[in-house]
């Protein structure tokens, strides 16, 4: 049987090389592994991880020149970790039908190594941020197919010579499913992120849903726990809020949070599409879960808290591929359940933010035709 190999950087990047392996497996007679260049994640899927694997404290936020992750990571030994992917990467020529990079130019790098046909899928960069460089672009002329996250950077690179189609997977990652809610209305989607510091950015979501509370006494709120993620780290500092929490047993809704005699928020493992469903705004710190909601077109709110100043540029650089369909607010829960109560207000201005998330992250079934293009490299 053929193999494939699929190189990701980071913990939106292996969710997406997982739907496309499992796609592949459902269109051709192969086998797919998995290189992970940052981390360890967790991902129930058709891909069996190969090669040197270690988390990172970045957890793969490296773009755009930032430099403290770049020296956490290179302190936490990111340089010898890298050299042992090089070795094994060399090591594997021959082993591969195909390789599928799926990140930055640099993952595309790495997968190169292996020394076989090599798709490219980017998910790191977009004119509606930061464009594909010229020495990126030489890069990527080695790669076919090239699928980039929209249209307007498609165009770009077929203009400069380079055979490129868009085709964002992110869409298709977390279908809106049916879910069961707690009673209540408006409904909230919690989404804190997957690497460390979720633990502090669920702990002040669900601080901004305490303080909604005062205006909005009947709202109801879904909180996403993502795979790797310890659901009794996220506990302390919930109780301390004063919330009263019901550990279940039940690994698939791990615990719940009360008001009193009410239940406010339902913790979900598992699928973040049934998150989605039916939420009519999702607070979000998470990359490419509030990517997926805006793909939903449901209105996001992500939250640029001052002492987390080192994620900014990441926070800008989401803003910039999601335009108005992302609100950035900024300050304590108090001023920042002012806000999202306004929005909740504001139906017009939710209906507007839904539209243009649709129209940044493009329409659905990239999953399906990129790994039909995979398929053909190894016919």
């Amino acid at each position: 049987m053929k193999r494939v190999l699929f190189v990701t950087n980071g913990h939106g990047e292996v969710a997406i090389a997982a739907a496309l392996a499992q796609r592949l497996v459902e269109t051709a007679a192969v086998a797919c592994d998995h290189l992970a260049l940052v981390g360890n994640f967790e991902h129930p899927s058709v891909m069996r991880d190969v090669g040197p694997r270690r988390r990172m404290p970045s957890g793969g936020l490296l773009a755009m020149g930032n430099v403290r992750n770049i020296v956490r990571d290179v302190r936490a030994g990111l340089l010898l970790h890298t050299l042992g992917q090089v070795r094994f990467l060399r090591g594997a020529r021959g082993t591969y039908a195909a390789a599928v990079a799926v990140g930055d130019v640099f993952a595309l790098i790495m997968a190169l190594l292996a020394g076989t046909r090599t798709a490219f899928v980017g998910t790191a960069k977009s004119v509606y941020v930061a464009p594909y460089g010229p020495i990126e672009e030489r890069i990527i002329r080695r790669a076919q197919p090239v699928y980039v996250r929209d249209e307007p950077t498609a165009q770009r690179l077929r203009e400069h010579g380079i055979d490129a189609r868009a085709g964002n997977v992110i869409v298709d990652l977390y279908a809106p499913q049916q879910a069961a809610w707690p009673e209540g209305s408006p409904r909230l989607a919690l989404f804190p992120g997957s690497r460390e510091d979720a633990y502090d950015d669920a702990a002040f979501l669900c601080a901004v849903v305490r303080a909604l509370l005062e205006r909005r006494p009947n709202l109801s709120a879904q909180i996403s726990i993502a795979p790797g993620l310890h659901e009794d780290r996220f506990i302390p500092g919930l109780r301390l809020q004063g919330w009263r929490v019901d550990e279940t047993g039940d690994p698939r809704e791990p615990f719940r949070l009360f008001n009193g005699d009410r239940e406010v928020v339902r913790a979900l493992r598992g699928a973040a599409g049934a998150v989605l469903a039916g939420a009519d705004a999702v607070m979000g710190q998470a990359g490419t879960a509030n990517e997926a909601a805006a793909a939903a077109g449901i209105p996001v709110v992500a939250f640029a808290q001052r002492d987390r100043s080192r994620h900014s540029w990441y926070r800008r650089r989401q803003a910039g591929l999601l335009g108005d369909a992302l609100l950035v607010i900024e300050g304590d829960a108090q001023s920042a359940a002012r806000q999202v109560d306004d929005l909740l207000s504001d139906e017009s201005r939710r209906r507007n933010m839904g539209e243009i998330g649709r129209q940044r992250m493009g329409a659905p079934g990239a999953a399906s035709r990129i790994a039909q293009d995979i398929a053909g490299l190894i016919a």
